[in-house]
């Protein structure tokens, strides 16, 4: 089994290195002492040129403390680029790490945690969110809110009572719909949006499950729930209104659409037992 990447980290660059000797390198600027940030955002990416600049901007103009951390995927796009002009001319609170090639969603959040934890300064909050604007960025102080009042994971929910979704088709909705209901009943927990990618983590809930999320892709969104429930962590959600994408492609390809539902079917048989015997330890709020 490969190990788990280490971070080794110097004043302008992160560098992850596992088993397999893979190298994976990002510039992070240099600002003399490293700034005490309360809040950081993940931004996991792949060809997103088209969105990424105006995203950062939006982000940045919340006005909080906070620091952006931008995993890309090589995207042949120069999303990249994009990023580190950026850094260079403007923004000195962005962390961007590159990686060789596309790795999948989960890998990237889970390097982001790693990245954000290797950090002698480490927020206490970690958003994590598309950067294709399906995801409002005014709803990140939202999600801080509810964390700041004792959750360890607050989900951006677009089924719960006030959720909506802008821009599906019917049948695309449909299957969401069902595929949540299966995570929620195969975990255990009365989640309306198991998948729901807008997402704050307490930094004590990261520090708690890192070691144990070994997701690859889309999956890593029902896993870090799981994992909520397995080790007793609060979970609140919090409406959303989630905007389908109008600039660039989606990137989710029938390889992890299989192995999302590949994922759901092991930890539903994984699970019964578990959740017949103890129930669930962990803490939701039966409302939005």
């Amino acid at each position: 089994m490969e190990s788990s990447p280490s971070v080794n980290r110097n004043d302008e660059t992160f560098t992850l290195t596992n088993s397999v000797e893979e190298v994976r390198t990002g510039r992070f600027m240099n600002r003399g002492s490293e700034k005490e940030a309360a809040v950081a955002v993940v931004l996991p990416t792949y060809c997103e040129a088209e969105n990424i600049e105006s995203l950062i901007r939006r982000i940045q103009g919340l006005g909080l403390d906070l620091i952006i951390v931008v995993i890309d995927d090589s995207s042949p796009d120069g999303t990249a680029k994009i990023v580190k002009k950026l850094q260079k001319e403007e923004f000195d609170n962005i962390i961007l790490f590159v990686r060789p090639t596309k790795l999948g969603l989960g890998t990237a959040i889970t390097t982001g945690f790693q990245l954000i934890l290797s950090l002698k300064n480490q927020p206490d909050y970690i958003i994590t969110m598309d950067a294709d604007y399906s995801h409002n960025p005014r709803d990140i102080p939202k999600l801080l809110g509810m964390a700041k009042r004792g959750y360890d994971l607050v989900i951006g929910s677009r089924y719960c009572p006030g959720g909506k979704i802008s821009g599906w088709h019917r049948v695309r909705w449909l299957i969401s719909r069902v595929a949540n209901l299966i995570a929620s009943m195969s975990i255990g927990m009365r989640i309306h949006d198991c998948t729901s990618g807008l997402r704050c983590y307490s930094k004590r809930y990261v520090k708690s499950v890192l070691n144990d999320l070994h997701s690859q892709t889309y999956e890593i969104q029902i896993e870090t729930v799981r994992q909520a429930q397995l080790q007793g962590f609060r979970v609140k959600e919090i409406p959303i209104t989630f905007v389908n994408r109008e600039r660039g492609k989606s990137k989710l390809t029938r390889t992890e659409i299989e192995g999302f539902l590949s994922y759901i079917i092991r930890t539903g048989l994984g699970m019964t037992s578990f959740v017949s015997g103890l129930g669930s330890k962990s803490h939701v709020e039966k409302d939005c």
